[in-house]
C-alpha cells in the first residue's frame, strides 16, 4: 500500500488502532489491522453531474487522487446510484479492489468484485497484523421512511474485532432511529463516521436526505461515541449545510468534545 509522503500529512504509522484520512464529500481512507479501507471513492473534478434527469454539481475536487490512496484491500461502498457517492474515476478506482462491500442492488448493477452485504450480516478480513477485521453490515435510509423508492436502496457498516476500536461508518443515513438500532447491537462505538449536510433534493421538499448537523450530533449522543468525524458536508450544492454548522450543533447537544478535527488530506491517529 502507498500514500503521499509524512511531510504532507499522511504518513501512515505503524501500530496505531486507526488512521483516519477524509479527502472530501463521503470518502475516508481508514487504516485498522493492517489493512487499508476506503469509503464511497468519489475522484471526479468539479462540475455538474447527472442523475436521471437531473443534475448534481461538485465544487471541491478530491484531496488525494486514486494513485496516492493506493492499493486498498476493501472498498466500502454504502451506494451506487448517486455521483457524490461513486463517480466515474471511483467506478474505475472499484474494478482494482479485490473486495467492495455494499448493498444488493449495487452488486447487481456492479458485478465485479462487488459483494452484497445485508443488515446485520458480518464478514471477516484477515488482517496483515494477525488480527480479522469484522465488517457488518447495518441499516440505513437515505432520507425520511416511505422514500425508498425515490432515493434507493443504501447501507452502513461497522468495523470491530478482538483489541480493535470499533468504528461506525453511517453512509446516506438519515434515519435517527436506525442510529438508536445500531447504537443497541453495539453498545461500544470508538468512532463515528458521520455523514451529513443536510442534503435535500427537489423530489423531497425541505426534508432531508443526509444527516442535518444537528441530527449528526443527536446521533453522536446516541451512539455514545468518544471521536466522531463528521463527512460529506463539503464539495455539493445540494448540501443545505456545511462544516461550519457542525461544532454550534454539537455544543448545543453538550458533547462539543467528541468531534475529531480532520482537515483533508491529513491524516487522523485515533486509538
Amino acid at each position: 500500500m502507498t500514500s503521499p509522503t509524512a511531510s504532507a500529512g499522511t504518513g501512515r504509522v505503524v501500530g496505531t488502532p486507526l488512521e483516519l484520512t477524509v479527502l472530501g464529500g463521503p470518502t475516508v481512507v481508514l487504516d485498522l489491522a493492517g489493512l487499508r479501507l476506503i469509503t464511497d471513492p468519489t475522484f471526479d473534478p468539479p462540475g455538474d453531474y447527472p442523475v436521471g434527469e437531473r443534475r448534481l454539481t461538485k465544487t471541491q475536487p478530491s484531496s488525494w487522487t486514486p494513485a496516492e490512496v493506493g492499493d486498498v484491500d476493501v472498498v466500502l461502498l454504502s451506494h451506487d446510484q448517486h455521483p457524490d457517492n461513486l463517480d466515474r474515476a471511483g467506478r474505475t478506482f472499484l474494478s482494482e479492489a479485490p473486495l467492495v462491500l455494499s448493498t444488493a442492488s449495487a452488486a447487481t448493477r456492479l458485478g465485479g468484485t462487488v459483494r452484497a452485504l445485508g443488515a446485520w450480516e458480518t464478514v471477516d478480513v484477515p488482517g496483515t497484523d494477525g488480527r480479522a477485521l469484522q465488517i457488518t453490515g447495518v441499516p440505513a435510509r437515505h432520507g425520511p421512511e416511505g422514500t425508498e423508492h425515490l432515493t434507493g436502496e443504501v447501507t452502513g457498516f461497522v468495523l470491530h474485532g478482538d483489541d480493535l476500536p470499533t468504528v461506525y461508518v453511517s453512509g446516506d443515513n438519515a434515519s435517527l432511529d436506525l442510529v438508536a438500532e445500531i447504537a443497541g447491537r453495539f453498545p461500544k462505538i470508538d468512532v463515528a463516521v458521520l455523514f451529513a449536510g443536510g442534503a435535500r433534493t427537489p423530489l423531497l421538499g425541505d426534508r432531508f436526505l443526509t444527516l442535518s448537523s444537528a441530527m449528526a450530533a443527536q446521533a453522536a449522543r446516541l451512539l455514545a461515541s468518544p471521536s466522531v468525524v463528521v463527512v460529506h458536508t463539503e464539495g455539493w450544492s445540494h448540501f443545505t449545510e456545511n462544516a461550519a454548522t457542525v461544532p454550534d450543533a454539537f455544543a448545543a447537544e453538550g458533547i462539543a468534545d467528541v468531534l475529531v478535527p480532520a482537515p483533508f488530506g491529513r491524516t487522523v491517529r485515533l486509538g
